[in-house]
């Protein structure tokens, strides 16, 4: 991918109503064998993303986990760091996550300013991502980790608004995440509500354990379906969940 390559595919996949599919990568969580069947499925499953990351990452496998992803599959691999420290050289590009949604200052900006020379140095495409957690009906690591409370589930004037206001202030897309393990995903309605007053891409994530939740959130609006757990637990939902999202009708 060419510097800038990941934001103007996922713009330009918006624009002409494509929905996209990544797959949630927890280095901690995968080894070596377990890599090489994902890819391997990811491959004829067409997923478009690879998302790795997590809210903590306590193994030293981040730089191998991507190195493995790059030299066995040409899907291009985002960065989904929970910390400044969780930064690849070897990645396509890095989610520069800011958490609008809660009023922790540390994660708005405050390790956005202690990361910053690195996160340049590193040469990866740069997407400053407007991070929302919504309430997924169980406390999730993120929501412990960043200290901050989730936008309740049935609020979404307050997920419009938060949406707004991080694309206004120039978040090139928003990311809304019910959280890893949430027992509740994100509802069509706030989807759909969220949707209609951005024009950036909207990426949902969190507690989407089928197919046919996959698809109901892109027809409510979401442009990029991103799913860890369940495939985690249950590799043949891969091709299934990417068959759903690539099938919903164009909308532009």
């Amino acid at each position: 991918m060419n510097k800038g390559g990941i934001y103007h595919s996922l713009k330009e996949r918006k624009s002409q109503g494509k929905r996209s599919f990544a797959v949630l990568v927890d280095p901690d969580k995968v080894n070596g064998k377990d890599m090489i069947r994902l890819v391997e499925l990811a491959i004829e499953a067409r997923v478009d993303y690879f998302l790795v990351g997590g809210s903590l990452v306590i193994s030293t496998y981040l730089d191998d986990c991507v190195q493995l992803i790059k030299s066995n599959c040409t899907i291009p691999v985002i960065l989904f760091p929970g910390s400044p420290s969780q930064v690849s050289k070897y990645a396509d590009a890095l989610l520069y996550l800011s958490l609008i949604s809660g009023r922790n200052a540390d994660l708005l900006i405050g390790q956005h300013v202690v990361s910053a020379p690195f996160v340049r140095q590193s040469g990866l495409e740069i997407i400053s991502t407007g991070y929302m957690v919504i309430d997924g009906g169980a406390p999730t690591t993120v929501s412990y980790i960043s200290n901050a409370t989730p936008i309740p589930a049935d609020k979404s004037e307050i997920a419009m608004c938060t949406a707004m206001a991080g694309e206004m202030l120039g978040m090139k897309i928003i990311y809304m995440d019910a959280g890893s393990g949430a027992k509740r995903p994100i509802n069509e309605e706030m989807i759909s509500r969220v949707s209609s007053v951005i024009d950036v891409p909207l990426v949902i994530g969190g507690g989407i354990l089928d197919p046919e939740k996959a698809y109901l959130n892109c027809k409510a609006g979401a442009d990029l379906i991103v799913v860890g757990n369940a495939i985690e637990k249950d590799l043949t939902l891969l091709k299934e969940m990417s068959s759903a999202i690539h099938s919903v009708p164009l909308v532009v």
